[in-house]
């Protein structure tokens, strides 16, 4: 270790992350972002929030890139461009999330590739659920969405019970 000048040692407390850079590198990335990754970026912390921009010329950057690779688009006439909270309303959530799990990629060689990280093939890209997999997520998804019908099922599965000890009772006494 005598060999090495001091300004080679590396303390390790000292590493520099991406929060160590300049805010002026952090607008210069954020500038090459497209608007699913610029909206991501801005919500990761507040110092992004303030200078990230995801305003109407990106939206339509991104909406005409998707129409371009024949991706699906929001169809409707609700599609807002005004706030993100708006534009990310119906469709163009669900466009989202399947973009975040990969979704639209292509695993062959020649096809779109990786349409996250821009590589040619995607290795990221989920295997399909089996049926039971895939029978448990509706289910899941099912309660979710109609929590109502599910305390109501839960109640009648408890009279129905109800009754039946009821039932069970009445034969023990007249034994």
């Amino acid at each position: 270790m005598a060999d090495t000048p001091d300004s080679q040692i590396v303390d390790p407390s000292t590493q520099l992350t991406f929060m160590n850079l300049p805010t002026e590198l952090h607008l210069q990335i954020a500038s090459y972002l497209t608007y699913p990754d610029a909206l991501s970026l801005k919500h990761t912390n507040r110092h992004f929030y303030g200078f990230v921009y995801t305003g109407v010329n990106l939206k339509i950057e991104w909406l005409i890139e998707r129409r371009r690779l024949h991706l699906d688009c929001p169809h409707d006439k609700g599609c807002e461009l005004g706030s993100d909270m708006r534009f990310c309303r119906g469709s163009v959530r669900l466009l989202m999330k399947r973009r975040r799990e990969h979704g639209e990629c292509e695993k062959r060689e020649g096809g779109r590739g990786c349409l996250v990280f821009g590589t040619k093939i995607c290795t990221y890209q989920k295997k399909p659920l089996t049926k039971i997999e895939a029978a448990k997520k509706w289910a899941m998804g099912f309660m979710n969405r109609n929590a109502a019908l599910w305390w109501l099922l839960a109640a009648a599965i408890g009279a129905v019970l109800a009754f039946g000890f009821m039932w069970m009772r009445g034969l023990a006494i007249e034994a």
